[in-house]
Order: C-alpha cells, then sequence, then structure tokens
C-alpha cells in the first residue's frame, strides 16, 4: 500500500520507527517531514503536506504524529475526503476504517507508546471499508455536509483574522 507520514518535531522519532517498519512490511512509503527533531516547526504544515498526497491520490493512507496527535487531525479533518482519526489502540484505528473509511490515522507520541503504536498502525493498514449499506449511507452524509460546506466556503468571504466567523 502506498502510505505516507508525517510528524513535526514532537513526533518525529516515532515517525521514523514507523516509517522503519512501514517499509520492512512492504509498503511504499513517501515521509514529507520533519526530517530532523532540533528544530520546533508546526505541526499544519506537516499535516497539510501530508493530506495533500492523499487527497492527490499518490497514496491511499496517511499516518500523522504530533505530540498529543489532536493537532495533526484538527487540520487533516480540514481537508475535503480527508477522514482523519485520533487513534491510539487497534480497535479504533481497525474499526475507523471498516465504518468510516477512515483514510489518515494520527497519534500522540507523548500519549502512546512505541509497541502500541506500531500494533495501531498495523490495525489501521489491514482494514478495510465495510461496504456495507449502513456505512455507505452514514459515507454519502458525511459527503454531502462536505459538497454543501466547501461550496459555501468557496463563494463566502474568509475571515482576514482568527475570529471566529458567525
Amino acid at each position: 500500500m502506498k502510505v505516507v507520514v508525517a510528524a513535526d518535531h514532537a513526533g518525529y522519532a516515532l515517525k521514523q520507527l514507523l516509517v522503519a517498519d512501514l517499509h520492512a512490511a512492504g509498503h511504499e512509503v513517501t515521509d514529507v517531514g520533519v526530517h530532523a527533531a532540533d528544530v520546533p516547526v508546526d505541526y499544519p504544515d506537516y499535516a497539510q503536506l501530508a493530506c495533500d498526497v492523499v487527497r492527490y491520490g499518490q497514496a491511499q493512507r496517511a499516518v500523522l504524529v504530533c505530540g498529543s496527535g489532536v493537532g495533526v487531525s484538527v487540520v487533516a479533518n480540514k481537508f475535503p475526503g480527508i477522514r482523519a482519526g485520533l487513534c491510539h489502540d487497534p480497535y479504533s484505528a481497525r474499526q475507523g476504517v471498516e465504518h468510516d473509511d477512515m483514510n489518515v490515522l494520527c497519534l500522540g507520541a507523548r500519549v502512546i507508546g512505541p509497541e502500541l503504536a506500531r500494533e495501531v498502525v498495523r490495525a489501521f493498514l489491514a482494514a478495510r471499508f465495510s461496504d456495507e449499506e449502513r456505512h455507505r449511507r452514514r459515507l454519502e452524509k458525511l459527503w454531502a455536509i462536505e459538497r454543501r460546506l466547501y461550496r459555501e466556503e468557496a463563494v463566502a468571504d474568509l475571515p482576514t483574522t482568527s475570529k471566529p466567523r458567525g
């Protein structure tokens, strides 16, 4: 499987371990960074790089790592076509793919240990969408929300500050 990985400085060491595991398992891996842990970086920059690789069909799945996993999860879910989940157990990683067609796994390097992270990634990559009617129906509803919101966003004035709209 084609897998893209990304991390910020806090997730660098775990990302490196996972990249080695993915290569050893025969996956085609694209590592979009970071490539060192000694300089703090902004997680949105790297999460965006990985999500774009998935969105444009250059990888089927992504694994994103930051300190808690929350930041990369928030960023990833801003992109149309991305269904990201923050998972720290194999059940959630597998179920997220089987029921929700999750294509991005988010991990918190300061939350999960390396052995459990390996298990979670294996479960995520081994899982397949169930294609059951109830799951397809829910996915269709998600896509309808995306189409509506992104169409509205395309014609709306974007805020120039960080103040919430509305």
